[in-house]
């Protein structure tokens, strides 16, 4: 049903080949459009840029509403809602 295709990098212009086991693999997993990059192109462009690599987690400080000792939480804490160090926090878990 499949066969080999040549295919035109976007990035380099340089033809390469979509192979039948490429093209099955596309189709099992549901995907619609053929690869648009080269290999080495799609490895230069996750290498370069943040795909697949964590982002760092801000985190806030803040006064545990509960014992007043300084803490950190991963989110911006409000006036409206108590904030808890992670010991009273898993207390009242």
């Amino acid at each position: 049903m499949f066969e080999d295709k040549t295919l035109v990098c976007k990035d380099c212009g340089q033809d390469f080949t979509f192979t039948v086991g490429e093209q099955e693999f596309y189709a099992e997993k549901g995907f619609q459009n053929e690869p648009a990059r080269c290999k080495d192109c799609r490895t230069a462009r996750k290498s370069s840029s943040n795909m697949g690599a964590k982002r760092e987690r801000v985190m806030y400080d803040a006064v545990c509403a509960e014992c007043g000792k300084d803490t950190q939480v991963p989110f911006k804490p409000t006036n409206d809602r108590p904030v808890y160090c992670k010991d009273c926090f898993d207390a009242r878990r």
